[in-house]
């Protein structure tokens, strides 16, 4: 396989048909080299229009929503960005290509141990990748410029909102199967946020820790 014709191939006939123009963000497709990120027994299908299986449960989403939903948060070389859902790490490296910093959360240690070791031998320095479970955000390190949420979520808790600063953008699909919609919220004043639906999509719900079923 010619990677360099796949991974032209997958900007022409994948993303910028999504409307996803911004020269910076095309740019950067070529830069950060997604096979890199890629699980070795998919590697053959880094460019492919699909997602592509993490273990745990968890995927790499298609390659034409991850490059949308870089496109809408317009990452600034100021901003301090948040990622839930680390996964293998490769949409933390196109955040950081952008941001002066991202905190990337992963609930599954194994997969944030992947993800870490992914970011090192790419380069990638200005990413602190944790260990957790970002369903409420992530707050002792906020406020952030800039929220993704990599995994789908029935509605945006409050909690995570509050994590924006003024002016602060966040991208994330809510709702539940077969209905969900790619959201950007940006944060206008203290308390105040303006939601646009993006499109509409299906993507693995975000992975959280199972509520107990006793609270005393």
């Amino acid at each position: 396989m010619n990677i360099e014709q796949a991974r032209f191939n997958m900007i022409e006939q994948q993303i910028r048909p999504w409307e996803v123009l911004d020269p910076s963000v095309l740019d950067l497709l070529f830069v950060v080299k997604r096979e890199d990120f890629t699980p070795p027994a998919y590697r053959s299908l880094a460019f492919a229009d699909m997602e592509i299986p993490l273990g745990q449960g968890q995927v790499m989403l298609a390659p034409k929503v991850e490059a949308r939903l870089l496109q809408e948060l317009g990452v600034k070389k100021s901003d301090k960005v948040l990622e839930i859902g680390t996964g293998s790490g490769y949409m933390a490296a196109l955040l950081a290509a952008r941001a002066e910093h991202v905190v990337s959360v992963e609930i599954s240690p194994e997969l944030a141990a992947t993800a870490r070791q992914n970011l090192e031998r790419a380069g990638v320095t200005n990413v602190a990748v944790e260990t957790g479970d970002g369903a409420e955000g992530w707050a002792h390190r906020g406020p952030y410029d800039v929220i993704l949420i990599s995994g789908a979520m029935p509605a945006l808790p409050e909690s995570i909102l509050k994590q924006l600063r003024v002016g602060g953008r966040l991208a994330a699909v809510v709702g539940e199967a077969p209905v969900m919609e790619a959201q950007l919220v940006t944060c206008t004043a203290p308390g105040v946020y303006n939601t646009v639906n993006l499109f509409e999509t299906v993507v693995p719900a975000l992975a959280v820790r199972p509520k107990s079923a006793f609270s005393f």
